[in-house]
This record gives structure tokens, C-alpha cells and sequence, in this order.
């Protein structure tokens, strides 16, 4: 006989904001994210954490949330792409609209947070260093040079606000 999933009490911090939910130990952070926070920004891809449409930041480290039970954020920060204003990344995701990255935009989600994460610690990246952190990053429309340019953009936008 299967036994009902009992919801539990999840408290963290989204986008710098406490957050408090009733979830159960099936609900994975993705869902709980665009499903009980109203955030649009990451997406279900594969569901195996391979293509990083759902990367998300957890304590500041990019996060497949899809895969991650979301039991296991209990106080923990987490960071989407609609946080990344307030961080002062801003220039990220205005570099992809500007250079205009986007063939169906499904997988920019991922390819901006890995390349926000990246400038953060390393705004002098190089172009090796920007295709080692999105290699894990699957964009089927083939817009690779766009999102190349896009994150040496953000870069450079990035250094100038410095």
C-alpha cells in the first residue's frame, strides 16, 4: 500500500527574499521554483541535469535544479536568473539580448547563469575559459558564436561598470 507523501516545511532564501513553503520529499527545487515561486527563468530540459536549461545558483555554486531535491535547500541562498539584477549581473542577460544569442531562447537560462557565475569569479575570462563553463551547457539551435559573443560582451560591460 502506498502511504500519501506528508508535505514538510521548506524555509530558504530565493533571489535574497525568505521564502517558506509546504512541499514533500518528491518535489524537486525546479518545480517548487516555477511552480510555487512564479520564476519562469529556469527550465525543464532533460530532467537528468545534463543540458542545464534549470542551472540555478545554490550558495553562490551553479546547481542542475532539476535533480535536486528541494527538502535539501532548507536554509540555504539560491539564486535564478531573474536574482541576477540584484547582484549587479545585470549586464549578463542584456549582453544575450543585445548580441542577440537567441535562436528559441530555451536553453539561455543555463548558458547565462554559467556565464554569470564565470564573470563573477573571472571577469577577465578568456575564450577558453567561457567554452570550458558553458561546455556543459546544450543548445540545440546551434547559436554558439552568438552566446560566445554575448558572454565577451558581458565582460567587457561588466569591467567598464567596474
Amino acid at each position: 500500500m502506498n502511504t500519501p507523501l506528508r508535505p514538510q516545511t521548506l524555509e530558504c532564501r530565493v533571489n535574497g527574499q525568505h521564502q517558506r513553503w509546504e512541499v514533500t520529499s518528491a518535489a524537486m527545487l525546479l518545480h517548487v521554483l516555477r511552480n510555487d515561486a512564479g520564476l519562469n527563468g529556469p527550465r525543464l530540459g532533460c530532467g537528468l541535469g545534463q543540458c542545464g536549461a534549470c542551472t540555478v545558483w545554490v550558495d553562490g555554486q551553479a546547481a542542475r535544479s532539476c535533480c535536486i531535491p528541494a527538502l535539501e535547500m532548507q536554509g540555504r541562498e539560491i539564486t535564478t536568473l531573474e536574482g541576477l539584477p540584484g547582484l549587479g549581473l545585470q549586464a549578463v542577460p542584456q549582453a544575450f539580448i543585445d548580441a542577440q544569442a537567441a535562436q528559441c531562447g530555451y536553453c539561455l537560462n543555463g548558458m547565462i547563469m554559467m556565464a554569470a557565475r564565470l564573470l563573477r569569479d573571472q571577469p577577465d575570462a578568456d575564450d577558453a575559459a567561457i567554452l570550458r563553463t558553458l561546455s556543459g551547457n546544450l543548445c540545440r539551435c546551434g547559436t554558439h558564436v552568438e552566446i560566445l559573443q554575448a558572454v565577451r560582451l558581458a565582460a567587457q560591460r561588466l569591467r567598464e561598470a567596474a
